[in-house]
This record gives C-alpha cells, structure tokens and sequence, in this order.
C-alpha cells in the first residue's frame, strides 16, 4: 500500500505534513496579542464606565443642593446625596471624597475615587494602567441668569 488508503500518512511514501503543528504555533503567536487586548478592553471600559458614574454623582449631588434655601443647607443636601448614593454606583463609600463649595450664584460638587481596590482594577499589572483617582466636577448656577 502507497499511502493512499484510510490513513495515508502510516502506511506508504508520504512522510507527515510540513503544515501539521501549524495551528499550535499559531495559537502561541496570536494567543498572548488576544488576551492583553480583551485585557485592556476589560481594565479601560472599567476605568470609563467608573469615571462615567463618578461624573453622574457629581451631577445628581450639585442638583440635589439646589433645594437648599441658603448655602449651608445646600452644602448638607450636596453631601447628604452623595453620602447616600455613593454605594449603589459600585464605589466603596471609604474611597470616595466629596468636596462642595457653594456661593449664592452657584454650587460646585468635586467628587474624587480612589480605584485601586476596585474589582475592575485588578487585572491592570499586565498593561500601561489608567490613573487609580477619577476625580469629576458638576456646577449649578442658583440664580442671577
């Protein structure tokens, strides 16, 4: 037999392919490549979406304050908000820094996250990591338009 039965390449004069091992090799090459980028999809979509709710509390917060009559009241209603929204955004209450600063024309909400200890973060060792404080700020006139 010449190699041409069932298993052409036992019995008869073909040797093994020069293409076999080809998809392992492949594999090794592409493998690594594929895994930092869904990597890297994974850390930088975290980081953004994580700054996106940093933004939304910053927001929310200066709009809750324009409630207040003065601006004492509107700086409790400020960090009363975010003290009580903090939480429900994914963010560790501990790591959170709330900073309001109200005048009678306006009022502006710093909201600054440490992310190190965030789920979404542990895997940015293998990769140029984004920056671990997402800080974000919202201002609101309150009158004299």
């Amino acid at each position: 037999m010449t190699g041409t039965g069932i298993f052409p390449g036992l019995c008869g004069a073909r040797g093994p392919s020069p293409r076999e091992g080809s998809a392992a090799v492949e594999f090794a090459l592409v493998a690594p490549v594929f895994i930092a980028l869904l990597m890297g999809v994974a850390v930088y979509g975290g980081w953004f979406w994580l700054a996106n709710s940093a933004q939304s509390l910053a927001t929310e917060a200066a709009r809750a304050a324009i409630g207040g009559l003065d601006t004492p009241e509107r700086v409790a209603l400020a960090s009363e908000f975010t003290a009580a929204n903090t939480a429900g955004l994914g963010f560790d209450p501990k790591t959170v820094s709330t900073a309001v600063e109200a005048t009678d024309t306006q009022i502006n909400v710093t909201i600054s996250v440490d992310i190190r200890t965030h789920p979404l973060m542990a895997l940015r060792g293998f990769l140029p990591a984004p920056p671990v404080t997402i800080t974000r700020t919202a201002v609101v006139r309150t009158g004299g338009f």
